[in-house]
């Protein structure tokens, strides 16, 4: 919708969170919930969820709450899940192997069609049914198989060249777990997964713990 354009980045990444807690009560049978029962399960305001989600139209009722279904389903939309989307990993290494294996990623609508990689022993192999390529027929296959996400599990010194390779073949969204800034045009969209940062986050709270202790 054209509202989406104009809604903070902040909001978008809480979209998800929602989401997952909405899909474990539709696991659990649970059919109706309010503002303040969803804050509790996720952290945030039941006035923070309110306005999160008038940014995409009314969806609870007063008195009510939210229709679990109902809600699941128009942030799923929202989100773009109920679309099909074409994915390639280039890097087969063992973090590679990690995200092809990865089930949720093809439950949310993600398919993983080819691994790449330029180690003559990965070529060939197969993990579930999914081929591991020569990175050389990279571009070709992109263009042949209507791909539409291109996923970076490679060395940090190998990063730009695959989006350089993604870019080229009309790739315009990457997924980049390498430890590398990608150098990209602006009209691609590229989501960092740096584990190091992370980790290296959580390694800072554990240090300085009692700073964030009450």
């Amino acid at each position: 919708m054209d509202k989406d354009s104009k809604v903070s980045i902040t909001v978008i990444r809480r979209l998800p969170k929602y989401y997952r807690y909405l899909g474990d009560l539709l696991k659990k049978g649970i059919n109706r919930i309010s503002s303040q029962e969803l804050s509790k399960m996720t952290g945030f305001t039941a006035s923070q969820i309110r306005q999160d989600l008038n940014n995409f139209g009314g969806f609870g009722q007063q008195g009510y709450g939210y229709n679990v279904e109902e809600l699941h389903n128009q942030l799923g939309r929202i989100l773009g899940l109920d679309t099909v989307y074409n994915a390639v990993i280039a890097g087969a290494g063992n973090l590679g192997q990690a995200v092809a294996n990865y089930k949720g990623f093809e439950d949310a609508g993600f398919k993983v069609l080819c691994l790449f990689d330029k180690n003559p022993k990965l070529i060939g192999l197969k993990i579930r049914e999914i081929e591991i390529r020569d990175v050389d027929s990279l571009e070709e296959f992109i263009k042949e198989n209507n791909v539409e996400i291109g996923i970076i599990t490679t060395p940090k010194e190998n990063a730009q060249d695959i989006a350089d390779t993604y870019i080229k073949s009309g790739i315009k969204g990457i997924w980049n777990f390498a430890p590398a800034d990608l150098k990209v045009p602006e009209d691609i969209i590229v989501e960092n997964v740096h584990l190091n940062e992370s980790l290296f986050t959580l390694s800072y709270f554990l240090k300085n713990r009692s700073d964030y202790t009450t």
